[in-house]
């Protein structure tokens, strides 16, 4: 049946120009539900209204429209790029959306060339002698920066292979500055000893211009010159500079001969396999940096389904577009938005011209995607097609076994949602240390798996300490007292979980039973697990806020496996809310240090003599007095510091 749209939405449809451009689709509720490039925005908008799309994915999301958004670009690039963009930034409910990797990591060199040299007549600093180190976030023009890398694993080993070869220092700069002797890494040969002058500052950005080389792919040039340097130290009598040289030439070949994969001429290269199989897509991506292969990263986009049956629709009479054509253009489009784009690409399916070409101008030069390698790129692409198909197979795995855990819940508790996808579990604990710095942590499980980003702390205050049935009261009250107002009004879409877990026994579920009493819920929702004979794993027993008898589900039960590993999360973000608040509250002492006149010996002394931070914060001028080493005027001083 055609959907019913309103007669504004449809002149506006009518009123579209026949230019390239990105539109939007709203839901009622202001949701983004789909973002989409045309060559023609009348003809292909017009397309979704016109047709009589039955009950299939696309109708499905026709009826929901009730706002469009358009945007008029030049060209069709300059279309795939905003589309990508948007697609990104509002994350829509119909499009291939892959996660955000803004925070991959990069191999930093501090300082820049400027500094560096305008720095070596000096006396010794920390810009003098560039250190190597780990990187996520924004990059700053006064440091250079080589990669992205697949992973924090290969920063770090491309990290000590630069301690091996090159002896760059890795201490901070302030560790760097107060130094007298060198540490450890000079023992070893990690480290040239710069800290303590023993590499003058010409030889050490020697070593850094050699690092830097290496990073580039230079490897050749390098090894080259640097036989030449040895030579000329020989030549000149100069035995140990010649042998030092020799060495790291020696350790270089080494590190190259390690390399599983002989790069060829490739210096950058970025490999890219895509798999699709039970409703699941992967993209492989494997990395060249420097001419040294670097490792993979596998991704795995969301709603491949609904963008596959959406992109049914075309404007230009062209056969659709194979679904793992789909996915890796999105994955492409979307993944170098912000990241470098290597020259060259090597694809395991052709992509679209248009989109090299988009990002090629994105990127400022010229960009060439290959889909058909031969010789050692062809090693490569079935080395990471291979990898795409173990990650993805692992995955369904993996998503098989948890759908099955949370099926053998519902049947076990009696739940009988529409749709098991939709299960909601919402799971409480009580955490804090002898009764202070209580917290309590509420996570959620739906789609069969955790959803972190929807896990939430609580600080619970006014309450006597180390009273965790209280706690569980104010918790309760705050998660659900405004649902509960939401659910009596019949405003909104408020929902309540089908299922609320307490850690915890007969007590605990009382005081659910009584808050949810309070607030007019559903009983039959509440569940405490309740620690087996012993606290042992696997003997756990669940007991009902609603009078059922308690259950035991056997340890080898899927349907409890699944409430251990909701109970064991909800017990890990307790803890560690609460760890993270009693060390807030501890390192409160370094505010007493920053006071003028307060030294460790002094602030130690009054943490000892008023038993912590809130102590001397409550401590009057009289009674810091009392502290050894205590003056009037200090005492003053710490008193108006601290209210």
């Amino acid at each position: 049946m055609t959907a019913v749209h309103d007669d504004i939405l449809l002149a506006q449809v009518a009123a579209l120009p026949a230019l390239p451009g990105v539109y939007r689709y709203f839901d009622a509720q202001g949701s983004v539900l789909y973002v989409g490039k045309a060559k023609q925005l009348k003809k292909r908008v017009s397309s979704y209204f016109q047709k009589d799309h039955g009950g299939t994915r696309i109708g499905h999301m026709v009826s929901k429209i009730a706002r469009l958004e358009t945007t008029v670009v030049r060209s069709e690039a300059e279309a795939l790029l905003l589309e990508n963009n948007l697609i990104k930034s509002l994350s829509p409910r119909f499009n291939i959306l892959f996660r955000d990797d803004k925070t991959y990591p990069y191999l930093k060199l501090t300082g820049n060339g400027t500094l560096f040299l305008k720095a070596l007549d000096g006396s010794p600093e920390p810009q003098t002698f560039p250190r190597v180190a780990y990187y996520r976030g924004a990059v700053e023009k006064k440091h250079r920066y080589f990669g992205p890398f697949p992973s924090a694993w290969a920063v770090k080993e491309s990290i000590q292979l630069l301690q091996k070869v090159f002896r760059l220092r890795t201490c901070e700069d302030t560790v760097f500055a107060n130094r007298t002797r060198p540490c450890l890494l000079f023992q070893i040969k990690r480290c040239s000893g710069p800290c303590v002058n023993l590499i003058s500052p010409e030889a050490y950005a020697d070593d850094v211009q050699h690092a830097e080389r290496f990073l580039k792919g230079e490897t050749q040039g390098l090894l080259q010159e640097m036989e030449a340097r040895m030579m000329a130290h020989a030549e000149r009598l100069a035995f140990e500079q010649a042998a030092e040289v020799r060495n790291q030439m020696t350790a270089l070949s080494r590190v190259l001969h390690q390399q599983s994969v002989d790069t060829g001429t490739d210096t950058d290269v970025d490999i890219l396999a895509v798999r699709v199989h039970g409703g699941r897509a992967c993209v492989n991506l494997a990395m060249v940096r420097g001419g040294r292969h670097l490792g993979d990263r596998a991704y795995f986009p969301a709603h491949v389904e609904d963008a596959h049956a959406l992109q049914g629709i075309e404007d230009d009479g062209q056969p659709p577009v194979a679904v793992e054509i789909q996915v890796l253009e999105a994955f492409m489009a979307q993944h170098y938005i912000g990241i470098p784009v290597p020259a060259a690409l090597i694809t395991s399916v052709a992509v679209d011209k248009v989109l090299v070409a988009a990002l090629s101008q994105q990127a400022g030069y010229k960009i060439a995607a290959v889909h058909n390698p031969r010789e050692q790129r062809r090693v490569w692409l079935e080395m990471s097609e291979k990898n795409a198909d173990i990650k993805l197979a692992r995955l369904l795995a993996e998503e098989g076994s948890q759908q099955a855990r949370t099926r053998a819940l519902a049947d076990a508790l009696d739940l009988a949602p529409d749709d098991l996808d939709v299960l909601h579990i919402e799971c409480f604990d009580i955490s804090h240390t002898a009764g202070e710095n209580t917290q309590a942590s509420c996570v959620v499980f739906r789609q069969h798996k955790m959803q972190s980003s929807e896990y939430r702390r609580y600080n619970i205050e006014g309450i006597t300490p180390g009273d965790d049935y209280a706690a569980m009261r104010q918790v309760l009250m705050r998660r659900y007292g405004k649902l509960a107002e939401a659910l009596r009004s019949g405003e909104g879409t408020a929902r309540l979980p089908d299922l609320v877990l307490i850690d915890g026994g007969k007590g605990q579920v009382s005081m659910a039973r009584e808050v949810f009493t309070d607030l007019g819920l559903d009983l039959s929702r509440i569940v405490g697990v309740e620690k087996g004979e012993g606290r042992k794993v696997g003997l756990e027993e669940l007991v009902f806020a609603d009078g059922r008898e308690k259950v035991y589900l056997g340890k080898d039960s899927a349907a409890l496996m699944l409430v251990a590993q909701i109970r064991d999360e909800a017990h890990r973000f307790a803890i560690t809310g609460m760890r993270a608040q009693r060390a807030k509250v501890r390192m409160g002492g370094s505010k007493i240090e920053e006071i003028p006149g307060i030294g460790p010996r002094k602030r130690a002394k009054l943490l000892q003599r008023f038993g912590g931070v809130r102590g001397v914060e409550s401590a009057s001028v009289e009674d810091l007095l009392g502290v050894e080493g205590i003056s009037r005027e200090l005492a003053e001083t710490i008193y108006n510091a601290l209210h």
